[in-house]
């Protein structure tokens, strides 16, 4: 598993958490091409929101909230079950944190926020509260 940057803080915060324990038991039975396969997939579900963004699709079109979507099953199927509530909760700290605004915006300048927008709306969509 690679050693990420903020190991530390993320065992800090939430290292008491059940989504906490499942993402480190999965993630250390992964090997190299396992983690080639989530960056490419994360990768892929950014470039497309932000050509949807690009493309002046609104957050809450189905189409940006099919997207969050994918984003949420993603995190489901390698790192931990997120709930959409979970998932609404981790939007927010998308663009609360510099380093996630910073991550998604090299993506595309505004897509922290237009990600965190289509994580909400997929959420409601849900009814998750």
């Amino acid at each position: 598993m690679p050693t990420a940057p903020y190991a530390e803080e993320a065992r800090a915060r939430w290292g008491d958490t059940d989504a906490f324990r499942e993402s480190q038991r999965r993630a250390s039975r992964y090997v190299a091409a396992d983690w080639d396969t989530i960056r490419a997939e994360a990768r892929g579900l950014e470039q497309a929101l932000a050509d949807l963004m690009h493309a002046g699709v609104p957050a809450d079109a189905v189409a940006a909230m099919d997207l969050a979507e994918e984003h949420r099953r993603h995190l489901s199927r390698w790192f931990y079950e997120c709930a959409p509530a979970l998932h609404r909760s981790l939007a927010d700290l998308y663009v609360a944190d510099e380093r996630f605004i910073a991550h998604y915006d090299e993506v595309a300048l505004g897509l922290a926020v237009y990600v965190a927008d289509a994580i909400r709306a997929n959420a409601a969509r849900t009814g998750a509260r």
